[in-house]
């Protein structure tokens, strides 16, 4: 078996001792001040998710296909007691108040906190592999994640058109169709055109959700009392295994939940916290509780709760506006799929991806054309299998469970390596929290059947891309060091076997102990050297920023004519190598590098293989292939196509 596929050199492990390389000015926490315009936009993504879950949450608790919860007082006081407190507690106990404070150089997310536990713990040790994997596992839920939820949010807006009129429902799946064809092909153009209306959009879709709720709190004011904990305890003690299946949908109300904290960098902790205890916590609560109030009244509005809280001709003008913040809700996990992404790529768990920039002002609006269209087939495919939203219900509880309590294993251990908790405090995190969290993951469990497979799948087939990816850039890199003689000896002997020609010449190369593939051969084969050599190697850093006055350090090594240039960036900065060299040239103004006709070097190794045993052959032929979709190192590092040389080699694994 062989691939011409090209191999780019895996991503460097975390650097240690970086430090704090964010909290200079170009840093995102600096800049949250200056965002007051921007932030109102950005709040719209940030809880868009979580801000449509009413729309089909309730409707998959009272769901007769899949639980067995009455509409009655005693399960209704309880179901609304679960809601409010599970959102109470994973939301603003755990990521508001406590996981937020996982603040990764101002980014948040499972792989921001995988990072900031590798810089502390080190590369090496059975916990830091343990974390690695935790975060893989993290990760690929989310894209699940980011598959179910704009067909299960789409869905169930255009779902309301039943409650119009009941032969509208034949219209649903065509309408979803289409406005997420939609979303998925603007992504190309990113969102700063319509950016700004995402956080007035949201405003008023939470002031609405409060309207719609509080006539029917007024029409039945007992209802408020079912927020007191107590209706949940006796609800679970008197039905144990209804409570216990609920609780498999109720989870459904906290979809969203960690985007609160993967999309952090947006606008800062602070802004997020605010509008969460000022305007969406409670808006929620109470939407929330006027729709178990139109249960209590009408037991057969549990086909619909949502689309029953609103007057007959308010409900076709209440559909646009659901559509609208779906949109807006299916917009935020795409982004976060693409950051996640970029993110995965930076840490070495997935191969490079070519990520193009939809803003010159906001580092964190990219659009990756693979990732998006992906996840647009598997949207269409979830569509099309599962065809309504408290359908998919099911799969999409598991993706959010599984990942809140992934979240909580190593926010633990971030607590307790990095923060310093204590073990007394770290108990109560795990009785109080984590023990909600299991008991919703358990719940979720049960509907394995159900649709609780398809996240299950997506999961291990995204893990084993990752783990595979890892193991062969590993053996790649081991066989491409082969092929590198020693820097040192190398250059040593290069003034007797060549002939100096003026310019600059630009070596990629990410081992500086090595000598680069292009280099040797241009000495061996034409026996000339440029006048001016520059050995550059880009570090990816654990952090999402280094401050451009921290990104290049240049070391002149003892041959005439040649320095070695490291640009650090973080995994949220453009790996930009002309500029490095520029930088390099205005910190050492007598190296006469004449930046803008250098020519850059890189090598890319042709991978094939022999005939592997018989358990390894799957894997090798799963890495080839991710080798072969890897992005050209040309565009990713922002190359001038015409000064840039590709030379090759070729390794067998």
């Amino acid at each position: 078996m062989a691939s011409d596929a090209p191999l780019d050199p895996p991503a460097d492990p975390p650097p240690q001792g970086s430090g704090p390389a964010g909290t200079g000015p170009e840093a995102p926490r600096a800049h949250h001040a200056a965002r007051g315009p921007l932030a109102l936009s950005a709040l719209g993504i940030v809880f868009g998710d979580i801000g449509t879950s009413p729309l089909y949450s309730l409707q998959a608790v009272f769901s007769v296909d899949h639980n067995s919860v009455a509409p009655t007082r005693g399960d209704v006081f309880g179901i609304i007691s679960m809601v409010f407190w599970v959102i109470t507690v994973i939301v603003s106990v755990k990521y508001i108040a406590l996981v937020m404070r996982a603040d990764n150089d101002g980014e948040g997310g499972i792989l921001a906190l995988v990072a900031l536990i590798l810089r502390r713990l080190g590369e090496r040790g059975r916990l830091t592999g343990t974390a690695l994997i935790l975060g893989m596992v993290g990760a690929a839920l989310f894209y699940g994640d980011s598959l179910i939820t704009p067909a299960i949010s789409v869905m169930s807006a255009f779902e309301g058109l039943a409650v119009v009129r009941h032969g509208l429902s034949g219209w649903v799946l065509p309408l979803s169709v289409g406005l997420l064809a939609v979303v998925f092909w603007v992504q190309r153009f990113g969102t700063t055109a319509v950016g700004h209306l995402y956080g007035p959009i949201t405003v008023v879709w939470f002031l609405t959700l409060a309207v719609l709720g509080v006539p029917h709190i007024l029409g039945t004011p007992e209802i408020l009392g079912a927020l007191l904990p107590h209706h949940a305890i006796v609800f679970a003690v008197e039905r144990p295994g209804v409570a216990f299946i609920a609780m498999g949908a109720v989870v459904l109300v906290i979809t969203g939940a960690e985007a609160l904290y993967a999309d952090m960098g947006h606008v800062g902790p602070r802004p997020i916290r605010l509008a969460w205890f000022g305007l969406v916590f409670p808006t929620l609560t109470l939407n929330y509780l006027g729709q178990v109030a139109v249960i209590l009244g009408d037991p057969t509005a549990i086909d619909n709760p949502f689309f029953r809280l609103a007057p007959t001709w308010a409900t076709l003008p209440l559909v646009g506006l659901a559509a609208l913040a779906t949109v807006i809700a299916s917009q935020a996990v795409i982004s976060g799929a693409f950051s996640v992404s970029r993110q995965a790529a930076r840490l070495g768990i997935l191969p490079r991806l070519t990520i193009r920039h939809t803003s010159r002002r906001e580092g964190g609006q990219i659009y990756i054309g693979s990732v998006n269209w992906v996840l647009f087939a598997g949207v269409l495919v979830l569509i099309a299998l599962f065809r309504s939203s408290v359908a998919l219900a099911a799969a999409y509880g598991l993706a959010v469970t599984g990942t809140l309590v992934l979240t909580s294993v190593l926010f633990t251990v971030f607590a307790r390596r990095v923060l310093g908790a204590a073990w007394w405090q770290l108990v109560v995190f795990l009785v109080l929290v984590m023990g909600v969290e299991l008991v919703l993951l358990a719940a979720n469990l049960t509907k394995l059947l159900h649709g609780g497979w398809l996240p299950v799948t997506i999961a291990i087939v995204l893990v084993t891309v990752m783990a595979t990816w890892r193991w062969g850039a590993a053996r790649a890199a081991a066989g491409r060091a082969r092929l590198e003689s020693p820097l040192d000896a190398f250059l040593s002997g290069t003034d007797a076997q060549a002939d100096r020609v003026p310019g600059v010449a630009v070596f990629l190369h990410q081992d500086p102990a090595t000598t680069p593939l292009p280099l040797r051969d241009t000495v061996t084969f034409n026996r000339v050297l440029h006048a001016q050599n520059v050995i550059m190697t880009v570090v990816n850093a654990d952090v999402p920023h280094i401050r451009h006055a921290e990104r290049v350090v240049v070391e002149r090594l003892p041959h005439p004519g040649f320095i070695h240039v490291i640009c650090r960036v973080g995994f949220m900065d453009p790996q930009d190598v002309p500029r490095a060299l520029a930088r390099a040239q205005a910190l050492v103004p007598d190296l006469d590098l004449d930046v803008h006709r250098a020519r850059y070097f890189l090598s890319i190794v042709r991978l094939t293989t022999a005939h592997p045993p018989s358990w390894r052959r799957w894997r090798t032929a799963v890495f080839l292939w991710l080798a072969g979709t890897a992005a050209d190192r040309t565009t990713a590092f922002h190359l001038p196509p015409d000064r840039t040389v590709i030379m090759g080699g070729r390794l067998v694994l």
